[in-house]
């Protein structure tokens, strides 16, 4: 049977896998991009993944290198400032406010942001303009990955349409559920909380001041994160983390009802928020795979590693899988793809990624915490943490992936 041939098979067209097929297109390789759903690009679609992304400063040159950025950046709302608030007593209201101000961090992104936040579906519609405009990339939305068998020199990777392409490396974007790690038998260690996130978006009176705040009480964190107005008034995208039962309550609340209780979650810092658009159910978990590689096969983004939203870390960690990876293809294209390569891949990646996933899961469930005397001490020691200028610095730098 005849094939296709390719420099690199990139499996999966959600944001990640769209990024990694610019940036590898954008540096001359030929690419073919596969996904077996078609791309939602409009938010007034009932697919539409309504969750924002927040690209942090160390994720914009890769952005800026796969021609991305100056498509992005008209539609980006800067983060200025972290605002980490206590709501922990007795009632919902603020009880330790401490804000991390980007204006703190010297170096290289001194008086820039932390960084900018856009809607999902708003990434999908311009990563699929910009792969339009690069003749190397090839894709395919409606096509998946159906199964592979290796060659020295090349992956053989079956796709659902019946065809066949042959690929120096296969990049698999595919998701949480990866079948590619599948088909390649590498196994992943999953933690659970028992939690859900609610995404949704809400206007509310009183402006965010490109403020990201995230609010701590119990069951998880209540997170607005500033998007641009919308009908003239302020608007945030909210992720709403809380026990699974709970969460499905709260989703099938009456409207007034449900505005009513995350205003009050959101202990009325922005006055009463009004829902702006539906409110999907998303399970929370922890999860790495046991190995970033395998033959002739990288794994990044969920498929490598999938991490609760907080810190906005996820999709940042996803673009630090990117860049090494196209770093080392870059600097040896001969050799793309060859065990040598992807050995280096995946020593250099998987115990940075396995940190940053402990860091995240203590986080996590600190930000649970339902006890009044544990919930005493995690504002305690968010005071303590903040009040020592260069520990609170260190946490920023560290926050963004910065040494």
């Amino acid at each position: 049977m005849s094939h296709d041939s390719t420099d690199i098979l990139i499996a999966g067209g959600g944001v990640a896998g769209l990024t990694a097929a610019a940036a590898f297109g954008a540096a001359g390789f030929r690419v073919i991009c596969v996904d077996p759903a078609p791309p939602v690009t409009s938010d007034a679609d009932p697919a539409a993944d309504l969750r924002t992304t927040a690209f942090l400063q160390p994720s914009i040159p890769v952005l800026q290198a796969a021609g991305l950025w100056d498509r992005l950046a008209p539609h980006a709302t800067p983060l200025q400032v972290m605002r980490i608030v206590d709501a922990g007593g007795a009632r919902p209201e603020p009880r330790v406010t401490k804000d991390f101000d980007a204006a703190e961090i010297s170096g290289d992104i001194a008086g820039q942001p932390f960084g900018w936040n856009l809607p999902n579906w708003l990434l999908r519609r311009e990563m699929v303009a910009r792969l339009a405009e690069l003749p190397q990339v090839d894709f395919r939305p409606g096509t998946g990955f159906a199964g592979m068998t290796h060659r020295l020199d090349a992956a053989l990777v079956g796709l659902s349409d019946g065809s066949r392409v042959a690929a120096r490396m296969v990049v698999a974007a595919d998701g949480r559920d990866s079948a590619v790690r599948r088909a390649l038998g590498i196994g992943a260690r999953t933690w659970r909380y028992g939690q859900k996130a609610l995404a949704f978006a809400v206007t509310h009176p009183i402006p965010h001041g490109n403020v990201s705040t995230e609010i701590h009480r119990s069951g998880g964190p209540f997170t607005l994160v500033p998007l641009p107005d919308r009908e003239g008034r302020p608007c945030s995208a909210v992720v709403w983390m809380e026990t699974g039962p709970e969460a499905e309550r709260l989703a099938a609340l009456p409207v007034p009802e449900f505005e009513a209780a995350m205003t009050e979650r959101s202990c009325g810092l922005f006055g009463p928020l009004t829902l702006a658009s539906r409110r999907p159910v998303w399970p929370i978990v922890s999860r790495i795979a046991d190995r970033f590689d395998g033959p002739r096969t990288a794994l990044i983004a969920e498929a490598a590693h999938v991490v609760p939203p907080i810190g906005a870390q996820g999709l940042n960690m996803s673009l630090a899988d990117l860049r090494l990876l196209l770093d080392l293809a870059v600097a040896a294209p001969a050799g793309i793809g060859n065990p040598q390569m992807l050995a280096r891949y995946h020593r250099r990646r998987w115990p940075e990624a396995r940190a940053r996933l402990a860091g995240i899961d203590i986080l996590n469930r600190t930000s649970m915490l339902a006890p009044q005397p544990l919930r005493d001490l995690r504002a305690g020691a968010l005071d303590a943490l903040y009040s020592l200028a260069p520990v609170r610095r260190g946490l920023m730098r560290a926050g963004l992936g910065m040494r």
